[in-house]
């Protein structure tokens, strides 16, 4: 399965955060490029224990029958996904510098490996550190996805 922690899923995604630009066609939702590029950092930040996102009512009854069927296979997640609110970001920087602290992101990340947040998800609870890799990969798809790249 697709995750942060295998080194060619890594450089793949980096090479698309590299490759999408301002002008790529927004497929989905109201997020400008530079929001869902900060957007992005802010969930691996949540995924390493910096944003700690307060558990969610509905994740606490539905969460675990849904997060098995969210990190089950490579399939992606839908357009216009629900987000957690602490992780959207109404004022980011440019899209060139969104863009290097995600990238930044993504190293930090996958050089954590098994250091990731023990904080409940809200939505989805406890995550193990490959559950969360494979989450951030899925974030990472479906933002990159939106942009078509």
């Amino acid at each position: 399965m697709k995750n942060l922690h295998t080194t060619e899923q890594v450089e793949s995604i980096k090479s698309r955060v590299q490759s999408v630009q301002r002008n790529n066609p927004r497929n989905w939702g109201s997020l400008e490029l530079a929001q869902a590029l900060a957007h992005c950092s802010a969930g691996i930040d949540m995924a390493l224990g910096d944003i700690r996102p307060k558990r969610r009512f509905v994740g606490r009854l539905i969460g675990a029958v849904i997060k098995p069927l969210v990190l089950r296979d490579d399939k992606p997640l839908r357009p216009n996904a629900p987000s957690v609110s602490e992780i959207l970001v109404p004022n980011p920087q440019s899209v060139e510098s969104e863009r290097a602290r995600l990238i930044a992101q993504i190293d930090r990340f996958a050089a954590a490996r098994t250091h990731c947040s023990t904080h409940p998800h809200a939505w989805f609870g406890r995550m193990t550190a490959d559950e969360w890799a494979v989450l951030m990969y899925k974030h990472l798809d479906h933002h990159l996805r939106q942009f078509s790249a």
